[in-house]
């Protein structure tokens, strides 16, 4: 089970790195204290010892990463595989409006427009020309999951896979930034990991068996 969750080297996940964004912002000496702030933004127990980690991070996918994130993650694939640069520019506006994540808002966007600056030497691809004008003129944000989305599309990766490495790595992310800490072992991370990955499979193929028929 472990090694089923695991992204192979080279996947499309890897340019996010190791850490999920998010968790870039809490830093070694804070990180109990900001995952503590992000899990009172979803009304979820402190973070304080392993129990209320894994609280916390069932809190996490219930609300931010499988109703919000994956799906913005497929969203933007599907505009960038169909050219679509205006519905993704009009989608990454209509995420600012959410509620749910205006407390990691700053890493999303900073991650986001990083990356997407690293495409520029594609600029001859009209979506990427089209969407960096976008964020120049501030009109768009460039929030990490759509330029995860869209990096996938542009270089012809599987979206699944794609989901499943980003799912993963978030997951991971929080755990490894909190295990010091905590003093937790790695076969309590690694356990912890593979039980909270568990249902990701199953939610993947079911987001994507609800992708809207394109004719």
């Amino acid at each position: 089970m472990w090694q089923q969750f695991q992204p192979a080297l080279g996947e499309p996940a890897d340019w996010l790195g190791d850490w999920h964004p998010l968790v870039e912002q809490l830093g070694s000496a804070n990180g109990l204290g900001a995952l503590g702030d992000l899990s009172a933004a979803m009304r979820a127990t402190p973070v304080h010892d392993l129990p209320s980690l894994c609280n916390f991070l069932v809190a996490y996918q219930q609300k931010i990463l499988l109703p919000l994130e994956l799906p913005a993650i497929q969203r933007a694939f599907d505009h960038t595989s169909r050219h679509e640069v205006r519905e993704l520019i009009s989608f990454d506006r209509e995420l600012a409006d959410e509620p749910a994540l205006q407390s990691f808002a700053g890493a999303s966007r900073r991650i986001g427009q990083t990356e997407l600056l690293k495409l520029r030497p594609l600029r001859d691809e009209r979506i990427i020309r089209r969407y960096l004008d976008a964020v120049d003129r501030r009109e768009a944000h460039a929030w990490h999951t759509l330029v995860y989305g869209l990096t996938l599309s542009l270089y012809s990766l599987p979206l699944r896979q794609g989901l499943l490495g980003y799912g993963y790595q978030t997951t991971r992310g929080f755990i490894y930034a909190a295990a010091k800490p905590l003093q937790l072992s790695e076969l309590s991370c690694r356990t912890l990991l593979e039980e909270l990955c568990g249902n990701l499979p199953a939610a993947v193929a079911q987001l994507i068996a609800q992708r809207p028929v394109t004719a």
